[in-house]
């Protein structure tokens, strides 16, 4: 799997948008990141999953996906191996994610002080 695969399967995710964050290619729903490219280096991604999700494809497809280390990995944060992810399991893993963030209501407009 290549950065170039993983973009296009992200970006094909209806109303998927290219973004950056930190130096990294990130995908996003609204203002929501679901995936990242690049993290920890060029040959890993990221997607947003549930922890119950994480430890499905962790159990699953350990060569594929680990937990992100620390805090964010506790919540759901997953880091895919590109070198070992086939377009199928990425494409369910990214749908998920993106599903996580689709699911959540819009975050309401912020009050300015007038």
């Amino acid at each position: 799997m290549s950065q170039a695969r993983f973009r296009k399967i992200a970006l094909s995710l209806p109303e998927a948008v290219e973004g950056a964050h930190m130096g990294r290619a990130d995908f996003r729903l609204g203002k929501r990141i679901f995936a990242t490219l690049g993290y920890p280096d060029d040959a890993w991604g990221m997607v947003k999953l549930t922890p119950e999700q994480q430890a499905m494809v962790v159990a699953a497809e350990p060569e594929i996906f680990r937990p992100v280390p620390g805090g964010w990995g506790k919540s759901g944060s997953t880091n895919v191996r590109l070198a070992k992810a086939d377009p199928t399991t990425l494409r369910s893993a990214l749908k998920m994610a993106w599903g996580n963030i689709a699911a959540k209501p819009a975050r309401p407009a912020r009050k300015t002080s007038s």
